[in-house]
């Protein structure tokens, strides 16, 4: 399967973006895991042409975790193409749009998803900013606005025809947001319509090994592209891997190993948001830091600790806990069930 000149595995697993998550510490981490490609955080196109430190942060790609795709959010065409160009010069595999994300201080400003009610300006900033750089365009988004404005099916031939190389479909609506299940039939159908002739990438509820095989060969799809299932679990690729390949289900890490992965992430965490100068990590061993709130989410999702008696002081503890000191105690002392 390719993406433009990309090529990529049988049933390729992509790490979705998600904003506070897909950072290069948690990239590197599902890349070494088997994810064959990854994406930033979003990247506000206002904020990047404004030079926003913080944003263009988020621009950073190193060599070991490519392919990598660099996703753009904005509401105009014209900010957005710039924005395309600045990200260009990061040199990413690809530049992705995003009309999808649901949250109020984005679809509710015209952005991500958005841009579901204003489809003619959608396929406008499509077609400006595939003009505007070299590097293959793709486009991530939802089945519709709402239940009674599921337009998918016809929306991806307008997509496809603005020159986009591949798209992501994410099979809920943006009333939805992240509730209810995700509907992989409308996915199905785009992959099934004979006028697409791009990759298709679903997304949506895909949790196991299972399910990530039931998508590829129930609906079709060229790319599965798994999110909150990878929160504070990046081995999920290689458990995945692993099914397609044998069948069979297991746990790739003993638990003591998952505790590790998960120090390590925080650990890489630290690095990227505290420390910019080398400085050792020892030396910050009982400072408050960044990185370390940053890596709550990550702490409050994993699955390494689901079933442990009586955890949930533990787990308080865990997510106050505000120094690599305290919180490397903490995950120390916790015994596998």
């Amino acid at each position: 399967m390719k993406i433009s000149t990309i090529e990529f595995p049988d049933k390729p697993l992509f790490l979705a973006p998600m904003e506070d998550v897909t950072d290069p510490a948690f990239r590197l981490l599902c890349k070494r895991f088997g994810a064959d490609m990854v994406y930033t955080e979003f990247i506000s196109a206002d904020a990047l042409i404004r030079s926003v430190k913080r944003t263009e942060q988020k621009l950073t790609i190193y060599d070991k975790e490519r392919p990598v795709a660099i996703q753009l959010y904005g509401r105009e065409p014209d900010a957005m193409a710039e924005a395309a160009r600045i990200a260009e010069q990061a040199n990413p595999e690809i530049i992705d749009l995003n009309f999808g994300c649901p949250v109020k201080k984005v679809a509710g400003k015209g952005a991500g998803a958005g841009l579901l009610r204003d489809i003619p300006k959608m396929l406008e900033i499509t077609r400006q900013v595939v003009k505007a750089v070299k590097l293959p365009v793709t486009v991530k988004t939802r089945l519709g606005w709402d239940e009674d404005n599921k337009v998918i099916v016809e929306l991806a031939e307008q997509l496809q025809d603005c020159g986009i190389a591949a798209l992501a479909i994410h099979g809920r609506t943006r009333s939805q947001m992240y509730k209810g299940d995700a509907d992989w039939t409308l996915i199905g159908d785009v992959k099934n319509n004979p006028r697409m002739h791009i990759p298709i990438i679903g997304n949506g509820d895909v949790t196991t090994p299972e399910r990530a095989a039931e998508c590829f060969d129930k609906y079709g799809v060229d790319v599965v592209m798994v999110g909150r299932a990878s929160i504070g679990r990046p081995w999920i690729f290689a458990e995945m891997k692993h099914f397609f390949e044998t069948g069979e289900t297991a746990s790739f890490l003993s638990f003591g190993e998952q505790k590790a992965i998960l120090k390590e992430h925080i650990i890489s965490s630290v690095k990227w948001l505290d420390i910019h100068d080398q400085t050792p990590v020892e030396s910050v061993y009982n400072q408050r830091l960044k990185g370390i709130i940053h890596s709550r989410r990550h702490l409050a999702s994993t699955p390494v600790f689901k079933g442990i008696p009586n955890f949930k002081e533990t787990r308080i503890a865990m997510l106050r806990a505000d120094s690599l000191s305290e919180l490397f105690n903490i995950i120390d002392s916790v015994r596998e069930p």
